[in-house]
């Protein structure tokens, strides 16, 4: 049994080294014939994270200028990307709840007064700025608030039904109205009000919603118009391999994310890390950036918080998301072990309390910064699996880039795991990043349920 383990763990390996340098091949067949459509990852997302901001709910005040008291805070614990959940008026015509939604929008290019004021939001993307930090703003480019002033200036934008009523674009936002990107004017009035706050306010780009909803030739013209103002940074909530043609620079691993979750409930092994790892080097550009996450707006309000969902796997799952191929997200609160779902429509205030993951983000957040094995995309190193003597519950792997490594042992099980890593080899000194133990070759582990090791390069 252990060896036919120890075989498909190499030919994983192989499998690896295999895809990586086809997809090498393919991404530059495809820069020499189509150099003008080929985007850049901005020189300073290589070894970004990125943070959600939800406004409403991050202080009592719920406004930009409170939130921004917290910037110092989040640069001290390594956040590089602010993305502000939609920040303008929302509204009230069909509105769920007291507040309505974030993304039923009335107007793209006004600030919700309940946040503040345009001059408000200025000031933070300067302060944000002054920490060398970046902002980005969510965007919803799919539908509009049933009272947006285009309902009755600009009818023929929206979807409709047989009868010519304009309709919801799924049945459950009833409080949305779609748009049909047939309608080229449609376009030309969303691009302005894209590019009206990148000029406006210099922020750095956009998180785009159910990107996968709004036709890839819109965004890649979005993004071009965009580009002649300054070079963005583009995040599509979706999981679409074309979109990283030119588009975008990122988007959702929701299938990651949902694997993680059923390792906890044991719906799913550590081989399906393995096999959705393979999917994507087939499906996606080296270069293509993939979110990885343990909770967002989304997952925490309708499917509940990490601490819920995960339980006391919330940090080795947390370990996966920061050391992993990818960029990873932190939701607000989760730095606080946030352990509600909050309202979505309502006031429902983060609790700031004293948590233990602080000082794993803090400590991972940094690392990521200082080694290029963590870098995102193809400015960092790939994932090469170590094989254990315990395939089925540690999950081991290392990165390595321009004489830096990271080696991550995880233990993804509810039980104690003695074991071993097989014939792993490394010329580089590494240490434990929380505990600075060195890393003796051929060693013997004991880990408890869910714990983890991380070894790097000084």
């Amino acid at each position: 049994m252990k060896t036919k383990k120890l075989l498909f763990s190499l030919t994983i390996l192989l499998s690896f080294f295999l895809m990586i340098a086809c997809k090498s091949e393919v991404k530059k067949e495809e820069k020499s014939c189509c150099s003008e459509k080929v985007q850049k990852h901005v020189e300073w997302s290589k070894n970004s994270n990125i943070y959600e901001v939800n406004i409403r709910q991050y202080t009592p005040e719920g406004t930009l200028n409170a939130f921004a008291d917290h910037l110092p805070r989040l640069k001290k614990m390594g956040v590089d990307i602010l993305w502000l959940m939609p920040i303008q008026p929302i509204g009230e015509k069909n509105r769920k709840g007291t507040l309505g939604s974030y993304y039923a929008v009335k107007d793209y290019k006004a600030v919700n007064p309940e946040f503040g004021t345009l001059e408000d939001f200025k000031n933070l993307v300067k302060k944000v700025h002054d920490l060398d930090m970046h902002i980005i703003l969510d965007w919803v480019a799919n539908h509009s608030a049933w009272d947006h002033p285009w309902i009755e200036s600009n009818p023929e934008w929206y979807l409709k039904d047989s009868t010519g009523n304009i309709i919801s674009p799924v049945a459950d936002w009833s409080d949305v109205a779609g748009f049909t990107y047939e309608n080229q004017e449609l376009r030309k009035a969303m691009i302005d009000a894209l590019e009206y706050w990148v000029v406006e306010t210099n922020i750095d780009g956009y998180r785009c919603d159910v990107a996968g909803m709004v036709p890839t030739e819109f965004w890649e013209d979005a993004t071009s118009a965009l580009m002649k103002h300054k070079h963005v940074f583009m995040l599509a909530e979706a999981n679409v391999p074309e979109h990283h043609n030119y588009a975008f620079d990122m988007s959702y691993a929701w299938d990651m994310h949902f694997i993680l979750n059923e390792i906890v409930t044991g719906e799913k092994t550590l081989e399906d890390i393995d096999n959705k790892l393979l999917k994507d080097l087939e499906e996606y550009p080296s270069d293509a950036y993939r979110m990885n996450f343990t909770s967002n707006h989304d997952e925490n309000s309708w499917k509940g918080n990490a601490v819920k969902r995960l339980g006391p796997a919330k940090e080795v799952m947390a370990v996966f998301t920061l050391t992993a191929s990818g960029m990873p997200l932190i939701y607000s609160g989760q730095e606080a072990c946030l352990d509600k779902d909050l309202e979505f429509f309502e006031k429902d205030q983060i609790e700031w309390k004293e948590c233990d993951i602080t000082e794993l983000y803090t400590k991972l957040l940094h690392l990521k910064k200082e080694n290029k094995a963590l870098w995102n995309g193809d400015f960092g190193g790939k994932m090469e699996k170590i094989v254990t003597s315990d395939d089925a519950s540690i999950y081991a792997y290392s990165r390595i880039k321009d004489g830096q490594q990271v080696v991550s042992i995880l233990n993804m099980s509810d039980k104690e795991i003695e074991f071993e890593l097989n014939d792993f080899k490394t010329t580089y000194t590494l240490y434990e990043v929380f505990n600075g133990d060195q890393f003796e070759q051929n060693d013997k582990f004991t880990l408890d349920p869910w714990e983890f090791l991380v070894y790097a390069t000084k």
